[in-house]
């Protein structure tokens, strides 16, 4: 028989799409499932949606974050495997029954899944996350982390470990958690077969927005760390050679206008040429699901738009671990 799959959902005010991240699972094919929904106090209509399905529902009595809400559904499953999806997060028919043969038995082994390539909502801004995503989480067969859009463990390896960091970060428990399970000697295996539907509703402003939050906390904790180069899923080295060009380019523009001397033009063609070649896997990944026009239009929002509001994240971080580390560093004095 099966082993039975515990499917964890954290809930803050998804009433737009809970409902549909909620039939989804239960019109899956695999029969031995459980499905535990916790809601961390939303303010919207979420819970009366979420009560009109057999699911467990857990409701935090206040707002503690996610990671407490996949933590909560964790010590209530009963399942032997757990599998942790977003509430905006929709699981084709065969998902489960897939993770479920590929997680096999071993039990140091975490395993995920990724993106669809093209997004629930097909808008350009969400398709191009889509893809953006699931290009960068599926390079590597043994990835840098599991995002937990679709993270299957094994239940008592999981509760041995203490769970998701609980005062951590707002956003990346699930890269603290891989890093340091990986620690510990567990092997991070990626599986594209294993795909989720993602419901973005991107706009311009979303996607920019979306873009700022991630490369901020993502400076501040891999500062921390030491680690700031390295190529990790989403914060890949090609997106950082992106912004890095991008600023290079607006430095040789800026340069030109006050000088008039080509060099800054030609230094600017060589970097935006080097900054294609790097990113072309990924430029690609654009090209093949949606055609010529879709490519084109990404990789113009991708090489002069998307990497503002990742260097102003990124830079944003860097003062933010900077005013942290002087912080902390004046309190250990002040305690001498």
């Amino acid at each position: 028989m099966n082993r039975r799959i515990s499917v964890i959902i954290p809930n803050y005010n998804g009433g737009s799409t809970i409902k549909t991240c909620l039939d989804s699972v239960y019109s899956s094919n695999y029969g031995n499932v459980e499905v535990i929904v916790i809601d961390d106090c939303s303010t919207d209509n979420s819970v009366e949606i979420i009560r009109q399905f057999p699911c467990t529902l857990i409701q935090l009595k206040k707002r503690l974050g996610a990671s407490k809400a996949r933590n909560t559904g964790a010590e209530r499953s009963t399942g032997e495997v757990l599998f942790f999806l977003d509430a905006d997060c929709i699981l084709a028919a065969d998902t489960l029954s897939i993770a479920e043969r590929a997680l096999s038995r071993e039990k140091n082994l975490i395993l995920g899944g990724t993106y669809e390539k093209i997004a629930f909502d097909d808008t350009f801004f969400s398709t191009f996350q889509s893809l953006f995503v699931h290009y960068s989480e599926t390079k590597k067969q043994e990835p840098d982390y599991i995002a937990t859009h679709a993270l299957i463990i094994h239940a008592d390896p999981f509760r041995k470990s203490g769970g998701f960091a609980e005062h951590f970060l707002p956003i990346l428990e699930d890269v603290e958690f891989s890093h340091r399970m990986r620690s510990a000697g567990y092997r991070l295996n990626m599986n594209p077969e294993i795909r989720v539907k993602h419901i973005f509703d991107f706009t311009l402003f979303a996607s920019l927005k979306n873009a700022f939050r991630k490369s901020f906390y993502w400076t501040v904790y891999s500062l921390r760390r030491g680690d700031l180069l390295a190529d990790s899923g989403t914060a890949s080295v090609e997106l950082k050679v992106n912004v890095v060009s991008f600023c290079l380019n607006l430095l040789c523009i800026l340069l030109f206008s006050f000088s008039g001397k080509s060099v800054f033009l030609v230094l600017l063609i060589f970097s935006f040429l080097l900054s294609l070649f790097i990113n072309r896997r990924l430029l690609m990944s654009f090209y093949r699901p949606k055609g010529f026009a879709f490519a084109v239009l990404a990789a113009l929002y991708y090489t002069m738009v998307y990497p503002l509001p990742v260097g102003m994240g990124a830079v944003s971080g860097i003062f933010k671990f900077l005013l942290d580390y002087t912080f902390f560093k004046k309190r250990a004095v002040s305690r001498v």
